[in-house]
């Protein structure tokens, strides 16, 4: 698409990630120059609407896009399928590809009840807050007692992105709207130390607040006649994997590749997942166990981990921890469709 340039243009430029205490003191810190492969700092980091707008301005000349409406039924058949939209009643496809998300609804039209979440027992909040002077292009992240961590990250806007983790299953009583979710952090947060109270308050501002609970989808096919999942929809990695966007492009690029070069829609979706199930099913294997490792619940549990930050970001194990963390799709090979 020609776009490599105009991506490199938005990296958000961190360069590593230190892990800090409460008084704000680096106990152990990684460098993006000193890893081979991508760790907790990839070398190319950029932010989803950045991306977003980026892929919607150089299509948008040849691809009609239509705002502020949902699908309300779906049905298909031989010939292609229907599509009923809340907003401009029913019109007709060839192909419906879903992707919509983890939290799809579309997908559960169609797939009812198929999906199969696993859940990472965390929840996450992700939200803009003011720059301040301790913030920096390294990446700050803080444990505190009780299964929470939070940190900050540096954005292209002169801006700081923050984050909240919650470890455990209370959130998952957690209502829907953003309310009932930033009076949960608050609640759960009280008393944490660190730079929390600034991001709480900073939270309270945020208009581009998000928060869920992480949950891997697990369904057993992609396809139902000519409705096809693709990106989270289908296969939802969570920010564990780090691979969302990624893998979203690159199952974008996979599918459109193998409806050019197929007779038939229905040969081309089962090759999309044959081409893209095994590389879905590595950068899916991450751990349960390593949300409860990183936020430990006892005081002794933050010392410990701490050490093994300390270890772990020495440069012996951090060059061998980074290929051993570095993405599964980073050693997978696009298919040349030309």
């Amino acid at each position: 698409m020609g776009l490599e340039q105009a991506v490199k243009d938005l990296n958000t430029g961190e360069t590593g990630l230190a892990w800090v205490d409460e008084d704000n003191r680096t106990a152990a810190r990684i460098d993006l120059a000193g890893l081979d492969g991508d760790g907790p700092t990839a070398e190319l980091e950029v932010l989803r609407g950045d991306l977003a707008r980026l892929l919607y301005e150089a299509s948008s000349a040849d691809a009609f896009y239509r705002f502020g409406d949902r699908i309300v039924s779906v049905e298909h058949d031989a010939e292609g399928v229907s599509v009923t939209f809340e907003g401009c009643g029913e019109e007709r496809f060839d192909l419906l590809i879903i992707a919509e998300g983890v939290g799809s609804r579309t997908r559960e039209l169609v797939f009812p009840g198929e999906n199969q979440p696993r859940r990472m027992d965390l929840a996450c909040a992700f939200f803009t807050v003011p720059r301040a002077p301790t913030d920096s292009q390294t990446a700050r992240w803080y444990s505190a007692v009780g299964g929470r961590s939070a940190g900050v990250r540096p954005d292209n806007r002169g801006t700081t992105r923050a984050f909240f983790n919650v470890q455990g299953r209370s959130h998952l009583t957690v209502g829907n709207s953003v309310a009932e979710q930033k009076a949960f952090l608050r609640a759960s947060f009280a008393g944490a130390g660190w730079e929390v109270p600034r991001l709480l308050e900073g939270m309270e501002a945020a208009e581009d607040f998000w928060f869920d609970d992480l949950r891997q989808v697990k369904i057993d096919r992609w396809s139902n006649g000519p409705v096809v999942l693709l990106g989270d929809a289908a296969w939802c990695v969570t920010p564990l994997g780090g691979v969302g966007a990624s893998l979203s492009l690159i199952g974008a690029y996979v599918l459109a590749g193998e409806l050019t070069k197929t007779d038939t829609i229905a040969e081309a979706l089962a090759s999309y997942e044959y081409v893209l199930r095994p590389v879905v099913k590595k950068s899916q294997s991450v751990p349960k166990l390593v949300p409860r490792l990183v936020h430990p619940r006892t005081q002794t549990g933050v010392k410990i981990l701490r050490a093994v930050q300390r270890l772990v970001a020495t440069p012996f194990i951090s060059k061998r921890a980074a290929r051993a963390l570095t993405p599964a799709v980073q050693s997978f090979t696009l298919p040349d469709y030309r």
